[in-house]
């Protein structure tokens, strides 16, 4: 029970303690092996942007920039500062300002921290983590395909299941605009069926009126204008080569005409993968292209598209499965008492550590059977006694944890020791 002047964290912004930390160094050794693979180099934003970035990237009348973003000013020069709600905007600014996109398209990749101001519930907090996925310069269906390919591909190695696969296509930038013609009128003579948020978006924004998940909106919403209906040949003839391929890799996926995705610059193909299993939070990845969003921030019209990766979402999925969380390996653990002992066991616990063996020095005394309870506890395979006696005649002793003899080594012989018993 901790006193009222404890400080605690802030809501919806959680500490990763150690034992959850192991999964997350593990999910992320995974997650990085698999983008290298396909290819892609890492890049890394500040956590800070012009809120101006994230305004004309996301879309002014959207839930983010609306409701959802943590903006201040500078208290030293006044400048209007956001923490980034995502990380595709940070992405485009920074290959743009560093000239990346002048010689050759990109393939990169980013994780860390993003921040929304939400009401904290299972897989949504205010601090979450993303892995995000950005090829810049690529037109083509194929990179859209191949980036879901690429999602396919990491569930299997994760072992994930009850995963499933929408998409979508949102047309191009004419078909959007008689789709949202249409869309006006039609809510325009269902004005008493919206409620507030979809009136104050019916003018601004009404293609976001089609995500809304208030179940009294569900009929009318399925009734809306289909924008399927306003595509053109080029967007049609990309969005079925995506589909292709998709089927030629045996990706099992569904249509999703409502599926608009939350910020606007978006384009063509949009995809979510999601799940029943974890409440009303089931999207655990989603992405799609967004030719437009480089010229918007300040570039040349370029195409691209990407995605990004809940972490919490993800790890929560694989615990439901009954993923062990694991656990930091120890090679060594150095025993000692004495003061010659424990000038030895220094010098012998760096040795070992030359030699790529995981040690751990016992620090803060106490008797050898103590420090042996502790070296049994921390799941070492070797304990490694120094007395001073032992440090003396510039020997050690091995005594093996899973059961075998206990020796007595010179030092310049126990790294050799070590990884014979370990191997």
């Amino acid at each position: 029970m901790s006193d009222s002047n404890t400080l605690q964290a802030v809501r919806g912004m959680n500490d990763i303690l150690p034992d959850e930390a192991e999964l997350w160094l593990w999910f992320e050794d995974v997650v990085r092996d698999w983008l290298h693979s396909y290819g892609y180099r890492n890049i890394r934003m500040p956590l800070v942007e012009p809120t101006a970035l994230f305004k004309r990237a996301i879309g002014e009348v959207t839930d983010i920039v609306e409701k959802e973003m943590y903006s201040f000013a500078d208290a030293l020069n006044g400048d209007h500062l956001t923490l980034r709600p995502e990380g595709t905007a940070s992405c485009v600014r920074a290959a743009l300002q560093h000239n990346l996109l002048y010689n050759a398209p990109q393939r990169l990749y980013y994780s860390g921290p993003m921040f929304r101001h939400e009401r904290p519930q299972k897989g949504r907090y205010r601090q979450f983590h993303q892995f995000g996925v950005e090829a810049l310069g690529f037109a083509g269906p194929d990179i859209d395909a191949e980036q879901i390919l690429m999602c396919a591909r990491l569930w299997r190695k994760l072992g994930l299941h009850d995963v499933t696969l929408q998409l979508n296509t949102l047309g191009d930038t004419a078909s959007r605009h008689r789709h949202r013609a249409k869309l006006i009128g039609y809510f325009e003579q269902h004005l008493d069926m919206l409620d507030a948020d979809a009136t104050r978006r019916l003018h601004s924004n009404p293609l976001r009126i089609l995500d809304s998940k208030n179940p009294a909106m569900q009929e009318l919403i399925s009734a809306a204008p289909r924008l399927a209906d306003e595509l053109e040949d080029d967007a049609l003839s990309h969005f079925d080569e995506v589909q292709a391929i998709l089927r030629r890799h045996d990706v099992a996926f569904e249509i999703n005409p409502q599926l608009v995705r939350g910020l606007d610059y978006y384009n063509r193909t949009v995809f979510e993968w999601v799940t029943t299993r974890l409440g009303a939070q089931g999207t655990i990845c989603a992405g799609g292209r967004y030719d437009g969003l480089v010229e918007q921030v300040g570039g040349k019209s370029t195409p691209a598209t990407g995605f990004a990766m809940g972490v919490e979402r993800l790890l929560a999925l694989l615990q439901e499965d009954g993923m062990a969380l694991p656990k930091a390996e120890v090679d060594v653990y150095v025993v000692h008492q004495g003061e010659l002992a424990s000038r030895l066991a220094s010098v012998v616990a760096e040795q070992l550590r030359d030699d790529r063996l995981r040690v751990l020095l016992h620090c803060g005394g106490g008797s050898f059977k103590s420090q042996m309870k502790k070296a049994d506890a921390s799941g070492a395979a070797v304990a490694v006694v120094i007395g001073d006696d032992e440090a003396q005649a510039n020997e050690v002793s091995v005594k093996p944890m899973q059961g075998g003899e206990q020796q007595r080594v010179s030092v310049q012989n126990l790294a050799a020791t070590v990884n014979g018993i370990i191997k």
